[in-house]
C-alpha cells in the first residue's frame, strides 16, 4: 500500500493524470464491501490534502458501516462521454483501489468520519490516438507502471 504522496513519487505521470481526473468533478463513485460480501456503490467526495487522498462519510451511513467492517474500497472518477468525432480527445476514466484508515476530523465540513486511502492500485483508461483501441495504464506498489491495449 502507498499514501498518495508515495504514489506521486513512484508513478508521477500516472498519479498526475489520475489526480486530475479525480479532481475534475465533485462527485465520485465508491465501491465498498457489504456484510454479505457483495459490492455496494455509493456517491462520495474526495480531496487531496497533506499528501493523502481523503474522503468523509456521514454518521450512520451504510458505507461507513461497510468500511469499519472491511476497509477495502474502490473509487471511480466522474464519467464524461468522449467528444463527438474525436474519441481520443477523451480525458479517460480513473480508478483507485485501496484500504481506508480513519484520520482526524479536519475541523471544517460536516460532522462525520474521515478517512485517508492507502492505495493498492491505480488504473487509467483512455482511447488511443488511433481511435481504434483502449489504453489501460495501471500501477501497483512495488511494480512499474504498465500499459495494455484492448481492441
Amino acid at each position: 500500500m502507498a499514501t498518495w504522496s508515495e504514489v506521486e513519487h513512484a508513478a508521477p505521470e500516472l498519479a498526475a493524470q489520475v489526480g486530475a481526473l479525480l479532481s475534475r468533478g465533485k462527485h465520485k463513485t465508491m465501491a465498498t464491501v457489504r456484510r454479505d460480501g457483495s459490492p455496494r456503490l455509493s456517491g462520495t467526495e474526495t480531496e487531496f490534502e497533506d499528501g493523502e487522498l481523503r474522503l468523509g462519510m456521514m454518521p450512520g451511513s451504510r458505507k461507513l458501516a461497510d468500511v469499519r467492517r472491511d476497509p477495502r474500497i474502490a473509487l471511480h472518477s466522474p464519467s464524461v462521454d468522449p467528444p463527438e468525432g474525436d474519441p481520443a480527445g477523451w480525458p479517460g476514466e480513473a480508478r483507485v483501489s485501496g484500504l481506508v484508515r480513519e484520520v482526524a476530523y479536519p475541523g471544517e465540513g460536516p460532522e462525520g468520519s474521515y478517512f485517508a486511502v492507502d492505495v493498492t492500485e491505480l488504473v487509467l483508461t483512455r482511447i488511443a490516438p488511433s481511435n481504434d483501441r483502449l489504453l489501460i495504464t495501471f500501477w501497483r506498489p512495488g511494480d512499474p507502471v504498465r500499459e495494455v491495449e484492448r481492441t
